[in-house]
């Protein structure tokens, strides 16, 4: 059966996914590209394919310089712009991360690269182009979207005696499912809240505000009542128990093993993790024909219990990065040709189909799929998708920088009530506004 998504193709990757290139490249140009496409990121292997597609299909080569993203990653990349270090081409975020360079000029916008190369990004929908935070213009081409969800390992449900969530699932079914989870042995919740309490810290303000004013980061703790509220929240469940015992001190990778060794039901993380837990179910995680089906079946990815104004199914999402042409490259005659020629090439109807996967696009027009290459963990993934109500932008995206701190490397503190969460979000506040 075929449905039109923006997922992955079938079919071996060749030199002819993207046909009718904008630019005639002279040979042998160098390219230093940065991107997220490392470690477990489920699009890592295809990025390599593509580069080399390209500098097979073009004569040109690509200094790779990806690396996970994180919070090292996002202040290299934030150095290399202070240094002379530009990249010529960048995948990277395109909200507050990005306000740095883009303040400096060091990236060229989509408009500007239009004047040249009037066929640039024609092929997606300007419309789901994000604006940049610092002036609203557009800079950077998306590929892939994100969303954030609940992944469950159905084989600890299933000895807890606790069903598989739906789209109707409350917060205070959930509260009752956990009980039954650590009642029967297991951890309810895998998280690290003394790593990475992202996840918990969005849904949690999320589920305690709406929709409508996610996004929208308080001026003052009088504003802040569901923030404050969200974190109470994290502290019930921490002081609940329903967090691995060594939440505060464990890392992400610690607590992602306990859930996919089957000793940990929830995980809410992104629909990156697809990839991440596809490998845990393999004997060689770098070899796909590898896969211990049986295992994988035992997963599925559901939503994010809701609380009050906020349904299930309302999740966190969108497209929130995308490919930088830096100003260095855009000036550089040897390079200017072919930056425009590779971003072109990752940003074709073919090849956003094969990187966005189980996820989204801003394409024009989706292409047709073949549900058959996919495994039973996209394909849930794509059915969980289906029934999505509304995606909403991360707020943690715009509260960047020293301003989580508080919340974010303090959650520990919050937890334990070392510190209140009033206090803890104030801080935050004040050190926002003063930015």
């Amino acid at each position: 059966m075929k449905k039109r998504l923006a997922v992955l193709m079938a079919g071996a990757l060749a030199c002819s996914m993207f046909s009718g290139a904008l630019v005639a490249n002279a040979e042998g140009v160098e390219l230093n590209v940065t991107t997220t496409f490392a470690g477990e990121d489920s699009n890592s292997q295809n990025f390599k394919d593509a580069v080399a597609a390209w500098e097979e299909s073009t004569g040109n080569t690509v200094n790779d310089a990806s690396a996970t993203s994180d919070e090292t990653f996002k202040a290299r990349v934030e150095m290399d712009f202070q240094t002379g270090a530009d990249p010529d081409v960048l995948f990277f975020f395109n909200g507050a991360d990005a306000n740095s360079f883009i303040e400096a000029g060091k990236v060229v916008s989509i408009d500007t690269i239009r004047e040249t190369y009037p066929d640039y990004a024609s092929n997606m929908n300007d419309d789901l182009i994000a604006g940049s935070l610092v002036d609203g213009v557009k800079y950077a081409v998306p590929v892939n979207g994100y969303w954030e969800a609940m992944f469950v390992n159905t084989t600890v449900l299933e000895a807890a005696g606790v069903e598989v969530p739906g789209a109707d699932y409350t917060w205070d079914a959930f509260l009752a499912d956990c009980q039954k989870i650590k009642d029967a042995g297991y951890t309810p919740i895998a998280a690290a809240l003394g790593n990475i309490p992202h996840y918990w810290w969005e849904f949690s303000i999320f589920n305690n505000g709406n929709v409508k004013d996610h996004l929208k980061v308080p001026t003052s703790i009088d504003e802040a009542g569901a923030w404050v509220a969200g974190m109470e929240d994290i502290r019930a469940l921490y002081e609940a128990g329903y967090f691995p015992e060594n939440t505060l001190s464990a890392t992400d990778d610690e607590t992602f093993a306990m859930f996919t060794d089957g000793k940990a039901a929830f995980l809410i993380d992104g629909s990156w993790k697809v990839g991440g837990i596809a490998a845990s179910c393999q004997s060689d995680p770098e070899d796909a024909s590898t896969m211990d089906a049986e295992k994988l079946d035992g997963f599925t990815v559901t939503y994010v219990p809701g609380k009050g104004d906020r349904k299930a199914t309302d999740l966190i999402g969108g497209l929130s990065m995308g490919y930088y042409i830096s100003t260095a490259a855009w000036e550089d005659e040897t390079k200017r040709d072919a930056a425009v020629d590779f971003v072109s090439f990752m940003t074709s109807d073919e090849m956003v189909a094969r990187f966005a996967q189980h996820t989204a696009s801003a394409l024009k027009t989706a292409p047709e799929v073949d549900e058959s290459a996919f495994n039973s963990l996209q394909l849930k993934a794509m059915n969980m998708m289906s029934g999505v109500t509304s995606l909403t932008g991360a707020v943690q995206d715009l509260f960047n920088g020293e301003c989580r701190v508080s919340t974010f490397d303090g959650m520990p503190q919050i937890v334990t009530g070392e510190i209140s969460a009033e206090d803890a979000v104030a801080e935050g506040i004040e050190v926002y506004n003063a930015q």
